[in-house]
């Protein structure tokens, strides 16, 4: 029987659900901090938070034991988390959450033409018609009338 937990697309849902409690609570704690030190507390929160997970799972790992190459793609992913929160944190400071995350969410689409061009993925028809409607939304959400 396979588990529920180990389905993509629960994580990606759950992932989602997240991402927009992360949103909502951001702007709330944002108001009266700048962005930059909220985004350094948040950060934090993160850092302990992995911490006791990987200790309380016994999954930590000797720094020796990760090749060149996947420190290399973490330590640039860790660069784009750090870029794409301190942006977000202030545009949150600055506008509103609800029209600040469908913009935010246009990274969906970044990430289908990043996909194709660097990794050598190839969506089908339908996933382009998504893509597009996820661009489409993001405009719409966010022209002004």
């Amino acid at each position: 029987m396979v588990s529920i937990w180990s389905s993509w697309q629960i994580w990606a849902v759950l992932s989602a659900m997240f991402a927009a409690l992360t949103a909502i609570f951001a702007k709330v704690g944002v108001e009266n901090i700048n962005p930059d030190l909220a985004t350094f507390i948040r950060t934090v929160i993160v850092l302990l938070s992995f911490a006791l997970i990987l200790f309380a799972t016994g999954e930590f790992r000797s720094p020796e034991q990760v090749s060149g190459k996947t420190w290399l793609f973490l330590i640039l992913s860790g660069l784009g988390t750090g870029a794409s929160w301190l942006c977000y944190f202030r545009a949150l400071k600055l506008g509103p959450a609800t029209l600040v995350a469908p913009i935010d969410k246009l990274s969906v689409v970044l990430v289908a033409i990043f996909g194709v061009v660097f990794l050598g993925e190839r969506p089908t028809a339908s996933n382009w018609v998504g893509i597009a409607l996820i661009a489409a939304g993001a405009v719409i959400i966010v022209w002004k009338r």
